[in-house]
């Protein structure tokens, strides 16, 4: 019931952000997901004694809600600066602060940076292409859908385990997730290809869908070992029955680039 409630909440708010939302709020968002994000992969980290250098991540979110200020010819540039300036950051810390900081912290603050900040950003750039109100919800279609129906199918007929990074799940749960949520991506398709002037070839949408539901799926399992290594169940309990938004959107961040690097080539 918790689980239900809090999507009954999450799911408007969305909606409102990315189908109401001009690109200042859409980025504000997204650099408000990421930093709690790295908020809550850092804490997980620093269960097993290491120590993140959280300012330096912090930063590098924020740069997500300033990306569609910066005029769009200068925006690959400010982009391709937060990897190069991330690392000289951490290493001046290391060179000056030996004693608080060590290079296993540096790697795990940048390792931070590309998964909770470079791959989110990409949900800022797909919305923001041309109709990206309507190709945004490709992302979610896969994540979110492929979560419901691999449950609603690993619970029904769910007999075969499918790793032990994470126990619950079944080879018929992940079949079923990826199935449905194609499904319900052909079906989205076939929609804005009708009543919305689009011209998506369903096949290729189709073999995509596919693809981002099993990426989706990975992301979802990459998150569990992290939390594994760390010890917790769950990343944080901000969202009640669904765990921290981290544990929320650990598949969105690995669908949102192959997602924006689909439509480069598709549009």
């Amino acid at each position: 019931m918790k689980r239900v409630l809090s999507s009954a909440v999450l799911v408007p708010v969305v909606l409102i952000v990315f189908l109401l939302g001009n690109k200042y709020i859409v980025d504000i968002f997204v650099g408000m997901v990421a930093i709690r994000c790295l908020h809550e992969l850092f804490h997980a980290f620093e269960q097993k004694g290491h120590h993140p250098v959280k300012w330096v991540g912090y930063l590098s979110a924020i740069t997500i809600m300033f990306i569609h200020i910066i005029p769009t010819k200068y925006l690959p540039v400010i982009i391709g600066t937060i990897i190069p300036t991330s690392i000289l950051l951490l290493f001046i810390l290391v060179i000056f602060k030996k004693a608080k900081i060590n290079i296993i912290d540096t790697v795990i603050t940048f390792f931070g940076i590309c998964y909770c900040v470079l791959l989110l950003m990409c949900m800022s750039l797909i919305r923001e292409m041309e109709n990206g109100k309507f190709l945004i919800w490709y992302v979610f279609l896969a994540s979110w859908l492929t979560d419901v129906f691999a449950y609603l199918v690993g619970k029904a007929i769910g007999k075969h385990h499918f790793t032990d990074i994470s126990p619950k799940k079944t080879i018929e749960g992940c079949i079923g997730g990826t199935v449905g949520s194609a499904i319900c991506i052909i079906t989205y398709t076939l929609l804005i290809n009708n009543f919305a002037g689009f011209n998506i070839n369903v096949t290729l949408i189709t073999l995509a869908g596919i693809l981002l539901s099993i990426i989706g799926q990975i992301g979802d399992l990459s998150a569990s070992v992290i939390k594994r290594y760390a010890g917790i169940k769950d990343y944080s309990d901000l969202i009640p029955g669904h765990g921290g938004m981290l544990d929320r959107v650990d598949s969105v961040i690995f669908i949102a680039p192959f997602t924006y690097l689909l439509f480069i080539m598709i549009f």
